[in-house]
């Protein structure tokens, strides 16, 4: 056999469908609004070939930049050598979902308002900053309560 470089070579695994996922898209994966700005992850949905992008953009997070009615521009970056180069990839929306990646930001800023309302009105400081995980206080394991145990496995014992 000779050796395939096709455009969607090497890609039994990465665009075959989820459990359950199988058959035609869900209408409300045309519902779904993008803005330009919004973050936006790229998985190829293998149930529509039309507008599909390359398979090394499958996976990857990028950036609308522009929209059309049936697909959307992303701008993601490349590493091709020894620099970033921007590339302009145009997407149809079966194959591009919002991305998660800034809930936790937006979910801690809006915590920190809530925060910031509260102590207003209590007249207090409040520290809003992440406060890394401290390493765990020292402490003395007394031999007292940890005495050593001899652990010996159990007889094997047949049913027959």
């Amino acid at each position: 056999m000779p050796h395939s470089f096709g455009y969607r070579a090497r890609t039994r695994d990465m665009f075959k469908r989820g459990f359950k996922e199988h058959g035609p898209v869900k209408m409300s994966t045309f519902l779904v609004n993008y803005r330009v700005g919004d973050i936006v992850d790229i998985k190829a949905n293998a149930a529509q070939q039309k507008g599909m992008p390359h398979k090394y953009y499958h996976g990857r997070t990028g950036i609308v930049y522009n929209v059309t009615p049936s697909a959307v521009g992303v701008i993601v970056y490349k590493i091709v050598g020894n620099r970033y180069m921007e590339k302009r990839v145009n997407i149809r929306v079966e194959h591009i979902r919002h991305s998660k990646c800034r809930q936790e930001f937006l979910d801690r800023v809006k915590s920190n308002h809530e925060k910031r309302v509260a102590a207003k009105g209590k007249d207090e400081r409040v520290n809003l900053r992440r406060i890394p995980a401290l390493p765990r206080e020292a402490h003395t394991v007394s031999a007292a309560d940890n005495a050593p145990q001899t652990i010996v496995p159990l007889p094997y014992e047949t049913t027959i």
